[in-house]
């Protein structure tokens, strides 16, 4: 009875410990799907390694509390699923907190967009959420190519 005692204690000691171990594994759930469409959050690091590499970078300045934002995440996996085979990154940068990185893109808000294709600038945007809008700049960068040097 001893023995049936202590693993009963055990058993409800360790229940909040595997609920939060639950929790931890859907976010990394979540990450792994988000990663699968090329979103992620923005670093500095990975920002220049995606410019040296010539990839399509949109660069989205989101808050969680933003309306704005909202729809403009809805047109951007709108356009995602639409064009499974366009491939571009979207750098997530967190409004409240990432300010520095906020005015060193010199946005003026949250639910700015700002689009690259390596080190160039293709667009920037501040709270547009037309879906003919964004779709069009994001087709015309992706299918831009350098021109040639002599």
């Amino acid at each position: 009875m001893n023995t049936l005692r202590r693993s009963l204690i055990l058993l409800f000691a360790l229940l909040p410990l595997s609920t939060a171990w639950a929790a931890d594994m859907k976010k990394e759930a979540i990450s792994h799907a988000e990663m699968a469409s090329h979103k992620e959050p923005f670093t500095q690091a990975r920002f220049e390694q995606l410019q040296q590499a010539g990839e399509v970078i949109l660069i989205d300045i989101y808050a969680s509390w933003c309306p704005t934002c909202a729809k403009q995440q809805a047109v951007l996996e709108t356009y995602k699923k639409a064009n499974p085979d366009k491939t571009f990154y979207t750098l997530v940068v967190d409004y409240d907190k990432q300010k520095p990185v906020v005015s060193a893109l010199r946005a003026p808000r949250q639910s700015t967009l700002l689009l690259y294709k390596g080190s160039q600038q293709h667009w920037y945007s501040v709270a547009e959420t037309r879906a003919e809008v964004i779709t069009e700049q994001l087709d015309k960068t992706i299918a831009y190519d350098y021109p040639a040097k002599n």
